[in-house]
């Protein structure tokens, strides 16, 4: 069992982390901790394999924080500050995660902590309960979707609106960056502005893919990939 705190100001981030967790066999939460001097105080009278750490907190920050511990467990930065990076592993954490990051890159990062470990089992996308599962945040909600419900995605500027079997939402994020979140070998990118799932592809017609009563264009360029479809 791998017993974790989260360390974090911010209670939605809280509910992530916990939620993906939530997904792995062998995680336990001990407690949620809103600041360094609480979480100080729980470490001083108990032991934890792992620290999910914010940097940005009031009173005392992420690294002076970890630089208190005398033998910290294994730690995993959770952050929207990618310039703290190099201060991170010159303490030696398991690994930086970006917010708003995606259950694959999350499962990589736990992965990653203790891949030399004999005393824990490591969690994988094929014994974890449910691996196919992603955070979006839409109007200042975060929505978890299961990623085999994605019809398709498409750019609209900055933002990219996500189809799926139940509903359509609009994020503020880049189609790029969106789509480098979701499992290569299930999306398609068809055209500049789409990607589809290859899963509810019903039928391909000339430039046209046909998903439920939708009609997704295919681009030139893209064509070698709906090549690569139809072997």
């Amino acid at each position: 069992m791998i017993r974790y705190l989260i360390i974090d100001d911010e209670h939605v981030a809280h509910d992530i982390i916990k939620g993906y967790c939530d997904l792995l066999p062998n995680m336990q939460l001990m407690k949620n901790c809103y600041d360094a001097l609480e979480a100080f105080e729980y470490l001083n009278k108990n032991e934890v394999d792992l620290i999910f750490l914010d940097l940005n907190m009031p009173v005392l920050k992420g690294f002076e924080f970890l630089k208190t511990l005398k033998n910290p467990p294994k730690v995993i930065v959770t952050t929207a500050y990618q310039e703290f990076a190099l201060e991170g592993y010159e303490l030696n954490i398991s690994d930086y995660l970006l917010k708003p990051f995606g259950f694959e890159r999350f499962l990589k990062a736990i992965n990653k902590a203790f891949d030399s470990s004999v005393n824990h089992k490591i969690v994988s996308s094929e014994n974890s309960r449910v691996s196919n599962r992603i955070f979006v945040q839409s109007n200042k909600k975060h929505i978890q979707l299961e990623v085999e419900s994605l019809l398709y995605i498409e750019a609209t500027g900055n933002y990219t609106k996500i189809v799926t079997t139940a509903e359509t939402i609009t994020i503020r994020e880049k189609f790029s960056s969106f789509l480098g979140k979701l499992p290569k070998d299930e999306f398609v990118q068809v055209h500049k502005s789409f990607a589809v799932g290859r899963k509810h592809i019903q039928s391909i017609e000339g430039n046209l893919i046909f998903i439920a009563d939708f009609k997704i264009p295919i681009g030139k360029i893209y064509k070698l990939n709906i090549a690569q479809l139809l072997k």
